[in-house]
């Protein structure tokens, strides 16, 4: 790459964790395996070959224990990743796929676990849910763990790095971000990969700038470039400048500045200058995760997402393995409210038991609480768990993507199954436990007022209230810009749903990555919301930007968005009105 050519090389991806990096780039060198070669074994070969695929399969679980027992303290949080991988070894859709292939296709086991591997994670990329999306990386790289043992080839020295520099690769698995000196890393850069991905889950965590999604940076970078990541923004920038430098190395200090400030006070509450009081809360998927809430100051859990427990296990979890999960979450987050959603996913990708036709349009299709309502046993089983845990905590359940109010009353009946089934077996549950509804789907917001007479709170979903508003993909990169949260058209139904909960009496949060962008705040709090949530590393500034704003500015400010045409102007009148007063909030997106 010339010198010429290379200049202030600017490229987009998907922001992995935020914060700015300077560096020098380390291409991580980890080879493609790719197997052309589909071998006819002998009758009286398969065994053997089976043989051979299971103890590669042997090989990897060893191997990955071997990674589990030297991981540094500052990744004990994310052994949990490493186990999920450890159950993967044994999921049943691959280990047995494989020996099926193998036994009735007569094929070397390479070519067996390859066509096994390809249809698995051709299942999950048709998964809606952006999660369960990048779980598809997860099967690619225990695959590959499997594929390396039968071809006898090497694994990456990502152990060995011993200089301070920015990771640039293909991909990273959890078992070789684990095997990272965090003290040498600056940074993450990977073709694949967005926020729900486990190497964009580690970087948050461990705050340090990550931007993936990037294509085919591996191949446009190369060791020993200088690259400037903005983690904030998702862009990579290759040879920059002499004054893209130092606008960089001026963003640099203003961030962390900035973060220390307001992580160190991030126990206070979000109270405006004139006594609004904001609850600011997390969403998360693990309970793992509650330490990282608790230490950047999240006031509760807003939305805790379920799937993972029905992720890549051979049987459907019993009510006693949703209960104790639910029982130590709340037991971590003591008086602190807990916000239960239920289960929403569907199909039969996620765990045996379940069976349903493969759809053209899953985003559209049978999930969400459309799937718990056709399998009410599944359902009821989760509804038993949570109010059992509810006896023992402040928690909260919500029902996802509701769409009419007939889901909402056919929910609630079997709600009302479940609590008296226990109290028939006379076991102890919250008999009262509050009853929400996503709002995320036009629909809902349409039929809003209908709806908040039939439950306790809403919360208004931004992430797929925007996709589903605007038509738009949010994980697409080809069609992300038009992913915009101030579309006054958003605005509006925000606007809306809201009117309609405080009309009914009841109180109305907002969950999602709208939440967590610091220069959505003067317009969210004009909404007179009672609580946001957002990813917890995002909790300190949003507190900050709160307690500095007032309350009834913020209406009228709102009042004047409202009448904006596009989401461009929106964004200019934040910036004409707060620009001056928050460069440090404002510039947290790299603006």
């Amino acid at each position: 790459m010339s010198e010429t050519a290379a200049r202030d090389l600017t490229i987009q991806g998907i922001t992995g964790s935020p914060g700015i990096a300077i560096g020098k780039a380390y291409l991580l060198e980890q080879g493609r395996i790719d197997i052309l070669d589909k071998r006819f074994v002998q009758p009286e070969q398969i065994c053997a070959e089976t043989n051979r695929f299971k103890e590669a399969v042997k090989k990897a679980r060893e191997q990955l224990h071997q990674v589990i027992e030297e991981v540094p303290d500052e990744y004990r949080d994310h052994i949990y990743i490493l186990d999920t991988h450890m159950m993967l070894l044994k999921d049943r859709m691959i280990y047995d796929g494989t020996i099926e292939q193998i036994e009735q296709e007569n094929v070397n086991a390479e070519w067996a676990l390859k066509v096994t591997v390809d249809k698995v994670k051709a299942m999950f990329k048709k998964m809606p849910d952006p999660y369960f999306r990048e779980r598809a990386s997860d099967i690619g790289h225990v695959s590959k763990l499997i594929m390396e043992n039968l071809l006898g080839t090497g694994h990456s020295k990502i152990a060995d790095i011993d200089k301070r520099i920015i990771i640039v690769a293909h991909d990273l698995s959890p078992a070789e971000t684990t095997q990272i000196q965090l003290e040498k890393v600056k940074a993450f850069v990977t073709d694949l990969g967005g926020q729900t991905s486990h190497t964009g889950i580690i970087a948050r965590s461990l705050e340090i700038p990550a931007v993936l999604g990037l294509g085919n940076v591996s191949q446009q970078i190369r060791t020993g470039d200088l690259i400037i990541v903005d983690g904030t923004a998702g862009v990579v920038i290759v040879d920059p400048g002499e004054a893209t430098l130092t606008r960089y190395h001026e963003r640099k200090d203003l961030f962390e500045d900035f973060q220390a400030k307001v992580t160190r006070i991030s126990h206070l509450p979000a109270e405006t200058t004139d006594g609004y009081r904001l609850t600011v809360a997390a969403n998360i998927e693990l309970v793992e995760e509650v330490v990282s809430v608790i230490d950047h100051g999240g006031d509760g859990i807003g939305l805790y997402r379920t799937e993972f427990l029905y992720l890549n296990r051979p049987t459907l979890p019993s009510e006693q393995d949703l209960f104790d999960n639910y029982r130590d979450l709340a037991e971590l987050m003591g008086t602190r409210q807990v916000t239960i959603r239920t289960l929403d996913i569907g199909g039969d990708k996620f765990a045996s038991g379940i069976h349903l036709a493969e759809e053209m349009n899953p985003a559209l299709g049978l999930r969400a609480i459309r799937f718990c309502l056709q399998s009410p046993e599944i359902f009821k089983t989760q509804l038993r768990a949570i109010l059992r845990a509810a006896n023992l905590a402040n928690i909260r359940i919500m029902f996802p993507m509701i769409s009419q109010v007939e889901e909402v009353i056919q929910a609630k009946r079997l709600l009302n199954e479940a609590a008296e089934s226990l109290h028939k077996e006379g076991v102890p549950f919250k008999a009262d436990i509050e009853v929400g509804a996503m709002i995320e789907v036009p629909s809902a917001v349409f039929m809003a007022d209908i709806l908040a007479n039939e439950v306790d709170f809403f919360s208004i979903g931004t992430n797929d209230l925007i996709q589903y508003s605007l038509a738009i993909d949010r994980v697409n990169k080809h069609v992300a810009s038009l992913y915009q949260p101030l579309h006054p058209a958003v605005l509006r139904m925000i606007h809306r749903a809201v009117g309609a909960a405080k009309e009914a009496g009841i109180k109305v949060s907002l969950c999602g990555e709208m939440a967590g962008d610091t220069v959505n705040i003067p317009v969210l709090l004009g909404f007179e919301l009672d609580a946001i949530s957002m990813n917890p590393i995002s909790i300190p500034a949003v507190k900050h930007i709160v307690r500095a704003l007032s309350f009834n500015e913020s209406k009228i400010f709102l009042q004047e968005a409202l009448k904006q045409a596009t989401a461009s102007d929106v964004l200019n009148l934040i910036q004409e009105a707060y620009g001056k007063s928050f460069d440090a909030a404002i510039f947290f997106r790299s603006r």
